[in-house]
């Protein structure tokens, strides 16, 4: 099984932005800045159905207002347009970047209506490394990947990982996904891998309890009540996670899902601090 990986160089120094070769990216780079106490970081993962809420208007400015309200540091986001006929052509990567004044990453990992569709990271925190890998697909309709950051978290490596994997009532394929997720997030020198994203499949599914046996579900760990974040409307199922790995160094302090109407999903936000 071979995995189509596309890594970055990214280039530092006086430029007004990251340069990144082999993604696409309308990103700009901001500058740093810490919202939350210094021994903490707050981590969001979303699907934003790109930016259409509950009322079906496109606005980007409720998803930045609600970043910035919880005081994310790191937002993992799934389902983003960049110059997709149905979102105007907009860059909506660039305009949440902007927005919220965070540096974004956004992979392309199906062209859609003459654009580019994919997963987004934005972050407080410098970009070390970027890679996006493409899964091995068993159907041919809708190519998808996973978005791996290396980032310089208060004077720790981090790997940060973004992903969506399909929504199909067979398992095969959400399977073989979760295989390459483990190989990927293997650190020889353990740094923590924080996992992030829409799984499609709830707990004591075979994903996730395939998942269990390299990470663990933060929200098991330190969340209250039922975790569910879909549908927004009437949530009903906890389909999106943010795992770490085993023994990584870091643990989650507190969890929550903020209530919305942004997207057809409710994001999900977890604390955590260095050990």
């Amino acid at each position: 099984m071979k995995t189509d990986r596309k890594r970055l160089r990214l280039k530092w120094g006086n430029l007004p932005g990251i340069v990144l070769l082999g993604l696409g990216l309308g990103c700009r780079m901001n500058a740093p800045e810490i919202s939350s106490p210094s021994s903490s970081f707050r981590v969001m993962t979303f699907n934003i159905h790109h930016g259409e809420g509950l009322d079906g208007k496109v606005d980007l400015s409720r998803i930045a207002a609600l970043i910035q309200r919880e005081r994310a540091d790191l937002v993992a986001l799934q389902e983003v347009d960049r110059g997709v006929q149905r979102t105007d052509r907009r860059d909506l990567p660039a305009e949440l970047a902007a927005l919220t004044g965070l540096t974004c990453v956004f992979s392309n990992n199906f062209h859609y209506q003459g654009g580019e569709y994919g997963n987004a990271v934005l972050t407080r925190f410098p970009v070390l490394s970027a890679t996006n890998s493409h899964y091995q697909m068993l159907r041919t309709n809708e190519q998808r990947g996973i978005l791996q950051l290396t980032l310089a978290v208060q004077q720790h490596r981090l790997v940060f990982m973004n992903t969506h994997i399909d929504y199909r009532g067979d398992d095969t394929e959400r399977l073989l996904n979760v295989k390459e997720i483990r190989a990927l997030a293997r650190q020889p020198d353990g740094t923590p891998v924080i996992l992030c994203g829409d799984f499609n499949d709830t707990p004591g599914g075979q994903v996730h309890q395939r998942l269990k046996e390299a990470f663990d579900d933060t929200w098991e760990k330190v969340g209250a009540g039922n975790g569910w974040t879909f549908p927004a409307s009437n949530p009903r199922k906890r389909i999106d996670y943010i795992w770490i790995s085993q023994a990584s160094g870091i643990e989650p302090t507190m969890a929550e899902i903020p209530t919305s109407d942004a997207s057809d999903h409710l994001p999900l936000v977890v604390e955590f601090r260095f050990n």
